[in-house]
């Protein structure tokens, strides 16, 4: 009898800002179930989980992350520490996050390239497959700009990660809103697509976030 491969229909969501909510949006769209958690309780999304319908719930950060057949972590990145770490080991973790020091204050390791944003979370983690995914895209674009699979001028966002299946799964998600994928390959490279790099914010195609993602440089 041939083997079923599992697909994950889960996501954990914590962080329910603009970019959380808007991949739910996306994701239940797509047939995904959502699990979705804030920092203030999850009395406070009734709103969000009214209009997001039978396939959302509302549940603390904790309960999100042991949900979540995978989990996305959206939250500002002066709130790493704030991010639950048993519930998300052994789990694929998606983070959108990118370092405004205006709003997260200076990190040393960040000002003087020791490390990348996903590097951070893949080490606050260190049970956790990390990938990056959704942090060079507007938020209010993603339920907007994704077309199916073949469209000509296709919109691509970026990923990377240390693991394969990581990166896999993030390329499946991706396709399933409406986007196709460049990956980057590991974490330690994903300073290619974060702020003020010239993939970051714009609507591109495969070939040419290709181009930009190689026409970085890190200084």
């Amino acid at each position: 009898m041939p083997r079923v491969a599992y697909r994950m229909t889960t996501i954990g969501i914590i962080g329910a800002g603009h970019i959380g909510s808007q991949v739910a949006r996306a994701a239940i769209a797509a047939g995904y179930d959502v699990v979705i958690s804030n920092s203030r309780g999850p009395e406070t999304l009734d709103s969000l989980i009214a209009e997001l319908g039978p396939k959302a719930r509302a549940a603390t950060s904790a309960d999100a992350g042991a949900a979540g057949d995978f989990v996305l972590v959206t939250v500002p990145l002066k709130a790493l520490a704030d991010i639950p770490v048993a519930p998300l080991a052994g789990k694929v973790v998606l983070d959108t996050n990118n370092y405004y020091f205006e709003r997260d204050g200076r990190i040393e390791e960040l000002d003087t390239k020791q490390t990348t944003v996903s590097g951070m979370l893949q080490q606050h983690l260190p049970e956790s497959r990390v990938a990056k995914a959704f942090n060079h895209i507007n938020a209010s674009e993603i339920t907007r700009d994704g077309t199916p699979s073949g469209t000509p001028n296709r919109r691509a966002l970026a990923t990377a990660s240390d693991f394969e299946d990581a990166a896999a799964l993030v390329t499946k998600l991706y396709d399933d809103l409406g986007y196709d994928t460049v990956n980057l390959g590991p974490l330690a490279d994903s300073w290619r697509i974060e702020r003020d790099t010239p993939g970051y914010g714009i609507r591109q195609n495969r070939e040419e976030l290709t181009v930009n993602l190689a026409k970085a440089v890190r200084a």
